[in-house]
């Protein structure tokens, strides 16, 4: 009886002892596996390697884990595990495109900025008076930009403006989105004109105003440039732009290698208002808001002629003999400064 009672206690108390050690390998995996959570959030939220800003691309269709080693080979962050993990805990959509990280950004915040679409913004400034050619090299030039370029836009109508895209946008659709930008601005325009104008259709106030645009880049004269168009048109004089001509012979690229000479001038060509009455047939060039203002709100004026004045400027005058004068001073300028 008493063996048999020392071996029921023997067996309860090692028992118990089994049941203990259980426990405390639970409780030990629980604190192990609790230690390694709180490590990973650590190195989630902690600073990265990168000792200075990372521009990276993710392709359309990556996923997280391409999106970590993309990260890590790149040096935005040591770990693409800790990365892919704490993204899908935080069940974060990331988006293809172009990012730029700054330095030392962590998993967490370089996570963020891809899951807000938080792109790179490229800018491609199209000055005022390029002319259709020149604008579609410019967007054929830029690297960051996709695909060919096969849209053929009129001439004069891209609005110039400093532009803002995205990294493989289409070129076809950035010279889309300038040509809407410019017909939208002409609607505009064209409604709030002033009255009694010499214009047809806003083709016309289109094409006035790219000869405007090449022929003064100051805003201050740009309505008195107008008017002299006006009172010439009026007047049924020939307007004699320069920078008609050269659009002409340059193939529309709006510049020659050469002063232009007297037989420039008297070249035969639809665009040369030195031997055309009235406007050429299309635009020369793309004009700014500032030229549409101008020649469909042109100043009050009885010019007749313009001349460059030497400062950058133009000389005006109501009459032949002023402007031959204001032409003589204009000689002297340029002889003194050869």
């Amino acid at each position: 009886m008493r063996r048999m009672g020392a071996f029921c206690m023997s067996g309860g108390s090692m028992i118990k002892t089994i049941l203990k050690v259980l426990v405390g390998l639970v409780v030990l995996a629980g604190l192990v596996g609790g230690g390694a959570a709180w490590e990973g959030q650590r190195r989630f939220i902690a600073p990265g390697p990168s000792a200075q800003p990372v521009t990276v691309v993710i392709p359309k269709g990556a996923g997280t884990e391409l999106i970590a080693q993309s990260l890590e080979g790149a040096g935005v962050i040591s770990s693409r595990w800790i990365f892919a993990i704490g993204a899908k805990l935080r069940h974060a959509t990331l988006k293809a495109g172009e990012y730029a990280f700054p330095a030392a950004v962590s998993p967490e915040e370089a996570m963020r900025i891809i899951a807000e679409g938080k792109v790179v913004i490229h800018k491609l400034t199209v000055a005022e008076g390029l002319t259709v050619r020149q604008v579609v090299d410019l967007v054929a030039e830029a690297d960051f930009l996709a695909g060919p370029v096969t849209r053929k836009p009129a001439e004069g109508w891209l609005l110039p403006e400093t532009w803002h895209m995205t990294r493989d946008e289409a070129r076809d659709d950035v010279l889309a989105r300038m040509e809407k930008a410019m017909r939208q601005t002409v609607d505009v325009l064209w409604v709030a004109r002033a009255p009694g104008l010499a214009l047809k259709s806003k083709e016309e106030a289109l094409i006035l105003a790219s000869m405007v645009e090449r022929e003064t880049a100051l805003d201050a004269e740009r309505p008195r440039v107008a008017a002299v168009f006006y009172n010439r048109l009026a007047k049924h004089m020939r307007l004699q732009s320069d920078p008609t001509v050269i659009y002409g012979l340059s193939n529309g690229m709006g510049e020659l290698d050469h002063p232009l000479t007297r037989d420039d001038l008297m070249s035969r060509h639809p665009w040369n208002t030195y031997v055309i009455d009235g406007l050429p047939q299309t635009p020369i060039a793309n004009p700014g808001r500032a030229a549409l203002e101008a020649v469909l709100h042109p100043a009050k004026s009885e010019d007749l002629y313009f001349v460059a004045d030497g400062s950058g400027g133009h000389a005006f005058a109501r009459t032949l003999e002023e402007h031959n004068a204001n032409v003589a001073n204009w000689r002297k300028l340029e002889k003194a400064g050869k």
